[in-house]
């Protein structure tokens, strides 16, 4: 099985750009986009919730997913929010009745995500290094 290379093992510069830039360019492009079209800003959201499992997967289990997925959801819903409010326009999702709390949000539904794929990994990781049951002849 191809094992992808693990968050903590990858240079700081590029542990930099995947865990943090990413998800606030992507916090950036969902606030412009919610002022624009909600279609287009539900298919980001699921691009967005794709690439949070994945992402989990470059950590041993579960508990190292939800931790960077944490981090990477609060930083694309603080970015969405700050761009939306730089943008002025009307958001065409709703983003709740108190907005700052839409960031609380996009953290907690990031640490779930990245956990899921965290432990997704494990799980594949540990069924890959079982031996093979022998044949019965």
């Amino acid at each position: 099985m191809l094992e992808p290379t693990l968050f903590r093992d990858r240079p700081r510069a590029v542990q930099i750009v995947l865990g943090g830039v990413i998800p606030a360019l992507l916090g950036v492009a969902a606030g412009i986009l919610i002022g624009a079209s909600a279609g287009a800003y539900w298919a980001l959201a699921g691009v967005v919730s794709i690439g949070g499992v994945l992402a989990g997967f470059e950590h041993e289990d579960g508990w190292g997913g939800a931790d960077r997925g944490l981090v990477g959801g609060a930083l694309y819903g603080t970015a969405l929010l700050i761009t939306h409010a730089i943008a002025g326009t009307t958001a065409k999702v709703s983003l709740g009745s108190f907005p700052p709390f839409f960031a609380v949000v996009t953290a907690i539904i990031g640490m779930l995500l990245g956990a899921l794929g965290g432990r997704i990994a494990r799980g594949l990781r540990e069924r890959g290094a079982q031996p093979s049951a022998p044949v019965a002849e």
